[in-house]
């Protein structure tokens, strides 16, 4: 199985979350929050301010951690195959914006981020991260869990 540790940013502005548009290798563009993995000896605390840096060009700060999510995907569900199923576990934290101006990851998969409406999210072809992380700045239990969240249609792995 292969395995990613990521750190990923819910900005929230009264009824709008920021969300980045991702490319995948096959050219797929879909929606996900700002954010990536972890690297060797770095804290997932620093992982999620450098990532909202380099993917929109603002400048943020941790409000919170709100909880972990743990995934596996099939095999057969990738999207981009591979041999072996993939775990992602996924660290969410509360971000606010204090400064920069939003912008194209320069060189990145990240060609564009974007405020969008609560409203508008159900309608995106988007990352199942983007309900996870939702769901957890929404309702912040206090375990730091939510349920997992159905994918197909427009939600994504």
């Amino acid at each position: 199985m292969s395995f990613r540790l990521a750190a990923y940013a819910v900005c929230l502005d009264d009824d709008r979350i920021l969300l980045a548009r991702c490319l995948s290798p096959d050219g797929q563009s879909t929606w996900t929050l700002p954010g990536g993995g972890v690297e060797h000896t770095e804290d997932p605390f620093d992982t999620v301010i450098r990532e909202v840096a380099e993917e929109t060009g603002y400048e943020a700060v941790v409000e919170r951690l709100l909880g972990v999510d743990s995934r596996t995907i099939p095999v057969a569900e990738l999207r981009v195959p591979g041999p072996v199923p993939h775990q992602n576990v996924g660290i969410f934290y509360r971000v606010r914006i204090t400064g920069g101006e939003l912008r194209p990851e320069p060189n990145g998969v990240t060609p564009e981020s974007v405020w969008t409406p609560f409203a508008d999210v159900a309608s995106l072809s988007r990352s199942g991260l983007v309900d996870v992380g939702l769901a957890l700045a929404l309702s912040t239990p206090a375990t730091g869990h939510v349920a997992p969240v159905p994918v197909g249609g427009l939600v994504q792995h």
